[in-house]
């Protein structure tokens, strides 16, 4: 048997079996474990239901009895009735639609719950009942003041697993193995803090004593989940930072002076702050490891440059991961302009290249005779290696996995690293989401730049709408028109855009020029198409993509979204901000059908009330909660059951003091009080993490 009972196959617990197992696997139940991490989705707490006699007309109640009675009426409106008694009362269900289907879930003497509205006919009644099985018969898993409702499909109802059917196989196998379910936090925290022990969680989750032991298992738990999360926060940044990098880039104030006086704009305060900080972490002895926030348009990737350029001026190469290649093709451009003047050696790597083009400049990167190189994922390929990488840049974070950014890191002998966002996050959440980095904040934007205004409008107002963008056009400036791409619908999407490109430039916009961009397009198809938008000789851009148009054109003053209800709301931020980006005013309106959802409403009023990420982000996170916000696993964490980074930061604060304070103690965690913790740790995240040698 496996040492530890929570990895014992469900299949072998008393009352499953082989049938039983392939359904509940199914249901990603594979294990003790997992059976004990099925949570109930509600619980039936016996002190609030309502008692037959004291419910009134028209009330929304559950009741809680036992069925005295069935039968269908098949005469006139053919129907099931169900009757339940609970010593005070009886109360019927009323099934108009599948009346025998139903009749065959129900048994005499079984314990159920009905939960619906109730009318007075000659007896009490719910019209099509929700309810839950609870026994099939009076039994003392029963008795209790509070009962858990377990999902149950119809799968499981199959194979007889109904809700009793449930509560009897955990209750038997925590009698059998409960005792022997391992503890993960160390002994000292559950002391301090006063935590349920992991066996009494488990126990206390499925055969709960009071409402107060219900939060007492999720304060548990949620602890858990965040002390490990940070933990492993808190591992990444020591296994990398506490090496010495041999990468001490002291940059002459001269060289960095001369650079920022051929920039043809000055740099904001929040960029040069920014920037002192980067220079520190290059000269500190230990690679750096940073994370730079901005809102759109606020400057990062002339920061980044910088810090390049400091890293190339002290003998070493440098490399940028853009997310697409358009992106890196638009990177690529703007840098060899900015860098005209400084005889650098710059290349682009893209996956599109022709491959005997590409082997050439890969091997001119390992043998140090590119210096700074701008690509796609091609940059993390087996093939690429560098003579001497410096520094890593990674342009929009959130569209890279933490495995990615390893993979680039991986290319050199740890390299200073700078990551770039433009999806701000508030602050106390990026120390969670990007907690094995340090932060700077780029909080304000370039001079001159305007507030772009924006408007939402209904898909029954575009004869409004197109006159305004035809002035637009007139006075010289372009349009975008985005529509949403969703996979599971991408042909009809792309259809819709197809046909709205013909409508507007046949109906009307005969008189401009306007081209479709889209992701099935080939990429010499793409590069002319935004080449030619870029010098003006398209005037309108329609897009199926929200990535593709992530390009600067100072003369685009228009961003019209179609669909906009299907976007969230840092994407239809992130969408606006490309337009603004001259002196022109600018505007961004939002197209939805006159009918949506109240959280599709509150996302177009904040894009009409405000230009601030920071502020979008909070309301991002209301609507959205923080799990949809970060994409866990896509950052490589792991998966949040129980615990919420908005609504649980006491927790997340408290967890991270511990956690950190563990691995600046014990970073292999080696001390025999946080042997629990390392036993945990790698069975949780076996194989993920090797550069952390943890014993």
């Amino acid at each position: 048997m496996n040492q530890n009972p929570l990895n014992i196959a469900v299949e072998y617990l008393k009352g499953v079996g082989p049938r039983r197992a392939e359904v509940l696997n199914q249901a990603g139940v594979a294990t003790l474990g997992d059976l004990l991490e099925y949570r109930p989705r509600r619980y039936l707490d016996r002190s609030t239901v309502r008692r037959i006699r004291d419910i009134l007309p028209d009330e929304e109640v559950t009741v809680v009895g036992t069925v005295i009675s069935k039968r269908v009426v098949r005469g006139g409106k053919r129907r099931l009735l169900v009757r339940i008694e609970d010593g005070s009362g009886v109360l019927e269900g009323v099934w108009f639609q599948q009346a025998d289907a139903f009749a065959r879930m129900f048994k005499e003497n079984q314990l159920v719950a009905f939960s619906g509205k109730v009318v007075r006919y000659h007896t009490w009644q719910i019209a099509h009942p929700s309810f839950d099985i609870l026994s099939e018969e009076s039994d003392p898993l029963n008795t209790g003041q509070i009962i858990p409702v377990y999902p149950s499909g119809q799968e499981l109802k199959k194979v007889g697993l109904s809700n009793f059917s449930l509560r009897r196989i955990i209750h038997t196998a925590l009698q059998r193995y409960g005792r022997s379910v391992p503890e993960t936090l160390p002994p000292y925290l559950v002391r301090n803090y006063r935590l349920l022990s992991r066996q009494e969680a488990y126990s206390q989750m499925h055969f709960p004593e009071s409402m107060d032991q219900l939060s007492q298992v999720g304060r548990r738990f949620k602890f858990e989940e965040l002390f490990y999360l940070q933990l492993l926060m808190a591992l990444r940044k020591h296994f990398y930072v506490s090496p010495i990098s041999g990468f001490t880039i002291s940059s002459e104030d001269t060289t960095y002076r001369r650079l920022l006086d051929a920039l043809p704009f000055r740099l904001t305060k929040a960029q040069l702050r920014v920037l002192e900080e980067i220079r520190r972490d290059l000269a500190g002895g230990h690679p750096m490891n940073r994370l730079v926030q901005g809102d759109v348009g606020s400057g990062k990737t002339v920061v980044a440059l910088l810090a390049m350029f400091l890293a190339i001026s002290g003998g070493y190469q440098a490399a940028l991961m853009a997310p697409t290649e358009i992106l890196a093709q638009q990177h690529f451009f703007n840098l060899s302009t900015l860098l005209a003047e400084e005889k650098l050696r710059l290349a682009l790597l893209i996956g599109s290249m022709p491959e005997r083009e590409k082997q050439h400049l890969q091997q001119q990167i390992a043998a140090g005779e590119i210096d700074l190189v701008v690509g796609t994922h091609a940059l993390i390929q087996e093939a690429v290696d560098f003579d001497k990488l410096g520094i890593a840049v990674i342009d929009e974070q959130h569209r890279f996995g933490v495995m990615q950014r390893a993979s680039l890191i991986r290319k050199g002998r740890h390299p200073h690293v700078l990551v770039l966002t433009a999806t701000p996050i508030p602050r106390t959440l990026a120390l969670t989401i990007y907690g094995d980095l340090d932060v700077s904040v780029i909080d304000e934007l370039p001079p001159g730049r305007q507030q772009i205004q924006t408007y939402w409008r209904t898909d029954n107002s575009l004869n409004r709408v197109y006159p305004f963008i035809r002035e637009q056009l007139a006075a010289g400036q372009q349009a975008y028109v985005v529509y949403p791409l969703v996979e599971a619908s991408e042909k009809l999407d792309l259809k819709a855009a197809t046909e709205t490109y013909h409508y507007l430039q046949k109906q009307v916009f005969p008189n401009y020029r306007l081209a479709l961009l889209h992701g099935r397009l080939k990429m010499a198809e793409k590069e002319a198409i935004m080449a030619d938008f870029k010098r003006g000789s398209i005037h309108m851009l329609i897009a199926t993509t929200v990535i593709e148009v992530g390009v600067d054109v100072p003369t685009a003053t228009v961003m019209m979204i179609e669909h906009a209800e299907r976007f969230g709301l840092s994407q239809l931020h992130q969408l606006r901000g490309r337009v603004g980006r001259g002196r022109a005013q600018s505007y961004c309106i939002l197209i939805t059908p006159p009918e949506i959802n109240d959280v599709a409403k509150a996302r177009m009023m904040v894009m009409t009330k405000t230009n601030d990420g920071f502020v979008i982000a909070e309301e991002d996170l209301r609507l959205r909660g923080s799990g949809e916000f970060f994409g866990t696993r896509q950052h490589g964490m792991p998966d949040l059951k129980y615990a919420d980074l908005v609504t649980d930061q006491k927790i997340v604060q408290t967890a991270r003091k511990d956690a950190f304070a563990i691995i600046a103690k014990d970073p292999h965690l080696r001390l025999p009080q946080h042997d629990v913790v390392r036993t945990h740790f790698k069975e949780a995240f076996a194989g993920k993490f090797d550069m952390m040698n943890i014993a």
